[in-house]
C-alpha cells in the first residue's frame, strides 16, 4: 500500500455516526488542548505520573466513566469503562509521562489528549444506544519498564476487540516499526593475580568482556535487518594494579520480531561461552525480564484510522522499508489483540524526536492541529469496531494470519 487510499464514509454509509463523532471532538477542542497544555507544563518521570493520572481520571469520571484506578498494582495505571457490556469492546490507550530533562519531548501530553478525547467522544454516542463497551486504559512508564507490559499480563485487554492510539512524530506512517527488546548482563569470572608481580596467575576477567564485544562488533555485520546489539561496561574491575576476577556488561538487544529476538539471544550465549572457552573464563548470561514483543500492526485497522485522519488533510504512507524506531510496550498488546501505533507528523523528517525541538513542537499549534485529528479519527476508528461486526472479524482475522507467520 502507499498513500491510505479516498476518503469515505466507508463504514457508516449515511456518515451520521462519524460526522457526530467529529462534532463531538470539535466541541472539546478547546477542553482538551488544555488538559494536553496541562501535561505539557508539568512534565512527571516513569511511574511518577500521579498527577497527570488524576487529571484525565478526573476528566473521565465528570463524563461519566467508572474508574478503576492502580491497574495491575500500578499507582499511575488506571481503566476507565463505558458502555452496557454488552456486544464488542474497544480500548483507547493514554500515554503521559516524560524524559528526564527533556520534558514531554516525546509527545505524550499528545497521546493522553487524543485518547481521553476520542473516549469522550464515543462516550456521547453510547449514551444514544450504540452497543458496545469503551476503555480509556492510563499506561504509564512507556518511557522506562513498560506499564503496558503488566497491564497485558493482569488481563487488562482480555475481551478487547481493538487496542487504539496514536503517536507524534516526524513522519506520518500508517503503522510504527518498532522492534523487540530485551537486556542480558553478562558476568565474566576469571582469577585475581598480580599483573606484574605473579602475571602467569592472573586470568582477566575483563579481557574477555572486551572480546565479547569486539564479537559483537564483527558479528553484527551479518545480523538480520533490525537486530543489533548495544552493551556498557558495568563492572570493569576494581583496581588498576589486580588482574580483574571479575567483569560485567550490560547488553540491549533489538530484532525486528520477538522470534528474531530469542535467536539473538541465543547468539550471545554462544558468543559469551565461545569467549570463555578461548580466554579460560567461565560465564554468566542473565536474561533480564521479558523485554517488549515487537509491534504487529493490524493493517485492517491502521488502514481505516489513515482514511479517517485523511478528513483532516493528513495522509499516511507506509514506513520506508529498513528503517525501525525503536522499541515500545505497545508490542506487548499487539501480540495479543488487534492494534495500531500510526505516526502523525509535528515536526519534519529532517527532525528528531527526543530533543528540545520536539518538545516545543507538543506544545505548538501543530501539536494541537494533530492531537484533535487524531482524537477525531481514533473515535471514528473505534465506532467501526463497536457498529460493524464484519470488520471487526476481518481485524481479527488478520491479527490470527500475522500471528502465524511470525509476523
Amino acid at each position: 500500500m502507499g498513500d491510505v487510499g479516498d476518503v469515505g464514509d466507508v463504514g457508516d454509509p449515511s456518515g451520521e455516526l462519524y460526522g457526530r463523532l467529529r462534532r463531538e471532538c470539535g466541541r472539546q477542542a478547546d477542553d482538551l488542548w488544555a488538559v494536553s497544555r496541562a501535561l505539557h507544563a508539568d512534565p512527571e518521570l516513569a511511574y511518577e505520573e500521579h498527577r497527570a493520572a488524576r487529571l484525565l481520571t478526573d476528566e473521565l469520571r465528570r463524563a461519566g466513566f467508572a474508574v478503576e484506578p492502580g491497574t495491575a498494582g500500578l499507582d499511575t495505571a488506571f481503566v476507565a469503562r463505558a458502555g452496557n457490556g454488552r456486544g464488542r469492546c474497544v480500548a483507547l490507550l493514554l500515554e503521559y509521562d516524560a524524559l528526564p530533562d527533556l520534558g514531554h519531548a516525546c509527545g505524550h501530553n499528545l497521546i493522553a489528549a487524543a485518547g481521553l478525547g476520542a473516549a469522550l467522544a464515543l462516550h456521547s454516542v453510547l449514551e444514544d444506544g450504540v452497543e458496545g463497551t469503551v476503555l480509556a486504559v492510563g499506561t504509564p512508564a512507556e518511557e522506562r519498564g513498560g506499564g503496558k507490559v503488566a497491564l497485558a499480563e493482569a488481563g487488562v485487554f482480555d475481551g478487547v476487540d481493538a487496542a487504539l492510539m496514536f503517536h507524534p512524530g516526524v513522519h506520518d506512517w500508517s503503522w510504527a516499526p518498532l522492534t523487540a527488546q530485551t537486556q542480558v548482563r553478562v558476568g565474566f569470572h576469571g582469577r585475581a593475580a598480580h599483573p606484574t608481580g605473579d602475571p602467569t596467575r592472573g586470568i582477566d576477567a575483563l579481557a574477555a568482556l572486551i572480546q565479547l564485544f569486539n564479537t559483537a562488533a564483527v558479528m553484527g555485520r551479518r545480523l538480520p535487518s533490525g537486530s543489533h546489539v548495544q552493551g556498557i561496561v558495568t563492572d570493569g574491575g576494581k583496581a588498576t594494579n589486580i588482574v580483574p576476577a571479575f567483569a560485567e556488561g550490560l547488553f540491549g538487544l533489538r530484532a525486528a520480531t520477538s522470534t528474531a529476538l530469542d535467536a539473538l539471544a541465543a547468539e550471545i550465549d554462544a558468543w559469551a561461552e565461545g569467549v570463555a572457552a578461548a580466554t579460560g573464563t567461565t560465564v554468566e548470561v542473565t536474561r533480564l525480564g521479558k523485554g517488549y514483543a515487537h509491534f504487529r500492526d493490524n493493517d485492517v485497522l491502521s488502514d481505516r484510522f489513515g482514511l479517517h485522519l485523511a478528513r483532516s488533510g493528513i495522509r499516511l504512507t507506509q514506513p520506508v522499508g529498513g528503517v525501525f524506531l525503536g522499541s515500545s510496550d505497545i508490542g506487548d498488546v499487539s501480540s495479543r489483540v488487534p492494534a495500531i501505533h500510526p505516526f502523525v507528523a509535528i515536526l519534519g523528517d529532517e527532525a528528531s524526536d527526543h530533543t528540545p525541538a520536539f518538545a516545543r513542537a507538543a506544545a505548538s499549534a501543530r501539536g494541537r492541529e494533530v492531537m484533535l485529528a487524531a482524537a477525531a479519527a481514533l473515535a471514528c476508528t473505534a465506532a467501526d469496531v463497536l457498529s460493524d461486526a464484519g470488520f471487526t472479524a476481518r481485524a481479527w482475522a488478520r491479527q490470527r494470519e500475522k500471528a502465524a507467520a511470525g509476523l
